[in-house]
């Protein structure tokens, strides 16, 4: 359905259009599912949305929706997120007990500030111009070779506690290239860590904590748009709510098995998913089956 907005002494007409349960299930269950996954939940979702739907969801919901994802990184990390705050805290009014939590409160902190001033000043290109099927199918393949690099060269060494700020930072301004659907957050912050010899397990907890507190704030603010967006589809605040259930029960199992995955086998594997993936993406769009 059409819908206005003023602008001024103008009413803008934008395109809008309720969106189904069906679809809603689906793009939550998808959520669940590719999150934590180094395949790009934001891609994957455009491509189910435009593939079935043949109308992209929109990022504000994806951004609502991946507040389920995040409360199940909440509550798997619960004792780790308590003890970093718990540490960071005291560090902060008793010089004496700034150890390894302290640090590694701050660490978050500062890899989170790159992904939070970027995504604000350019929530708009986001929004519209990097959401572009070419652009989603073409990342997916081409960034999988930055897995294949990253395992090929990282020494992998490095445990938990040899984390440094200088990991946090490189590991946050990587984070800021899942800001563009295809390229995968986990994806990105993973490889970085592995290009600064940490080994694959620690890397991934480690991308796990830093999307928390950048993924929290993007979802709360963009619950507005969600609810009433300028242009794509709309959700209802029940829809909302039983995808956001839905993202979570899916997203804690998946963090459960990938980290377990992570231990015994190499991020490449899912390089010999996404670049088929991207290909055939790239084949239906050049069809004309999906529309850019």
């Amino acid at each position: 359905m059409g819908t206005g907005k003023a602008v001024g002494t103008k009413v803008v007409r934008v395109n809008t259009e309720a969106m189904s349960w069906s679809q809603t299930i689906v793009l939550s269950v998808v959520q669940g599912l590719t999150e934590f996954l180094p395949v790009s939940s934001s891609g994957h979702l455009r491509i189910i949305s435009e593939l079935f739907w043949g109308q992209d969801a929109g990022a504000s919901f994806t951004a609502v929706v991946q507040l389920g994802t995040e409360a199940a990184v909440l509550v798997y990390f619960a004792r780790d997120i308590f003890s970093i705050a718990k540490g960071w805290l005291q560090g902060l009014f008793n010089k004496s007990k700034r150890g390894f939590d302290y640090r590694m409160g701050w660490m978050v902190i500062v890899g989170t500030l790159p992904v939070g001033i970027l995504g604000y000043l350019g929530k708009d290109l986001i929004r519209d111009n990097l959401r572009n099927m070419w652009i989603t199918a073409t990342v997916l393949v081409l960034f999988s070779f930055v897995f294949i690099v990253a395992e090929k060269f990282g020494s992998k060494k490095r445990s938990f506690d040899e984390l440094t700020m200088k990991d946090a930072i490189i590991m946050g301004f990587a984070q800021c290239l899942a800001l563009i659907p295809g390229v995968s957050r986990s994806g990105g912050t993973v490889s970085a860590g592995l290009f600064t010899g940490l080994n694959r397990e620690v890397a991934t907890r480690f991308s796990f904590l830093l999307a928390i507190p950048a993924v929290l704030a993007s979802g709360l603010f963009s619950l507005p748009d969600a609810l009433n967006p300028e242009a794509g589809q709309v959700a209802s605040p029940a829809q909302l709510v039983v995808g956001t259930v839905i993202a979570f029960g899916l997203g804690y199992a998946s963090i459960a098995w990938l980290l377990k995955f992570v231990s015994h086998h190499s991020f490449s594997w899912f390089a010999a998913y996404r670049i088929p993936a991207g290909l055939a993406v790239m084949g239906l769009l050049a069809a004309g089956v999906l529309q850019p």
